[in-house]
């Protein structure tokens, strides 16, 4: 049998699923796929959820989770890794140990913890694991500003804000945070790209009036992620992906699905499967 000569670029998301669909795993393999990357799943949760709200949370025992990791990366491999709703310590720790025993690249956290419809979805005693064994592991943290006011213990009250919280969020570990600034208000949403190193990148765009926002922040992360797997910089893949969003905010602004917070346009524009030369993994 002849040895293949192409791949795809692969992405794992481990995350929780939203039965509803618009967000979760369910929007980023939609991402995932419209972005010309091959999407896989590890699921951390499984939500009985909607455009109104989440009325039940059933978490998967860490062992099968484990497997789910096991069996990804040791067959398809991986090149990049979208964390997102991890509920619990012992959910943490395992992907922890994923990351290091399988040297895992490429990985964008996107701390959930509260639902676009102000559904807590993470333990309190989760978060102090997740900041530990999770910030110096991920490539950048994308904190809405609920997560990252959680997060600092303290309200961000404005776009001049921005810069002190980033900083207070890199002092926790993170090699780079990406604060999106979309819940303050403002005709323009402003997200910053904070970098250890010391590299600032402001976003600006105009702000989108629509109700259909769930799963932007799962969207996002995926994007960044699709992007990192391509071969896209940390900077150009945030770019990147935040114009994706806009793009499928803007798309799916008129659209109803059920009767709360609808989803984004994943599918507006899809991008062929991207093919890479296969070199080795």
């Amino acid at each position: 049998m002849t040895l293949a000569s192409f791949r795809y670029a692969r992405v794992l998301s481990i995350a929780g699923s939203d039965s509803g669909g618009g967000a979760g795993i369910q929007a980023d393999l939609k991402t995932f796929q419209a972005l010309g990357c091959y999407g896989m799943t590890a699921i951390t949760a499984l939500t009985a959820q909607n455009t109104l709200g989440v009325s039940g949370i059933h978490g998967v025992p860490p062992d099968f989770l484990k497997a789910q990791i096991r069996a990804v990366v040791e067959d398809i491999g991986v090149d990049a890794v979208k964390l997102g709703m991890l509920h619990a310590p012992e959910v943490v720790e395992v992907v922890a140990w994923a990351i290091d025993h399988y040297r895992l690249p490429n990985v964008v956290l996107d701390p959930v913890m509260v639902a676009t419809s102000g559904d807590r979805l993470i333990a309190k005693e989760t978060v102090q694991v997740l900041v530990r064994e999770l910030f110096p592991r991920a490539v950048v943290v994308t904190p809405n500003l609920d997560e990252a006011a959680l997060l600092i213990g303290r309200p961000i009250d404005g776009v001049d804000a921005l810069d002190d919280a980033a900083s207070e969020l890199l002092a926790l570990g993170a090699r780079a945070v990406l604060l999106k600034g979309g819940h303050l208000p403002g005709d323009d949403v402003v997200d910053l790209l904070a970098e250890a190193d010391g590299e600032r990148l402001r976003l600006s765009s105009r702000r989108i009036a629509s109700r259909n926002l769930h799963g932007t922040g799962c969207t996002l992360s995926s994007a960044i992620a699709s992007h990192l797997a391509l071969g896209y910089a940390l900077p150009e893949a945030v770019e990147r992906a935040r114009g994706y969003v806009v793009a499928a905010m803007a798309a799916g602004a008129d659209v109803q699905v059920g009767a709360g917070h609808g989803p984004l346009n994943h599918g507006f524009a899809p991008v062929p499967m991207v093919r890479l030369p296969r070199t080795g993994a």
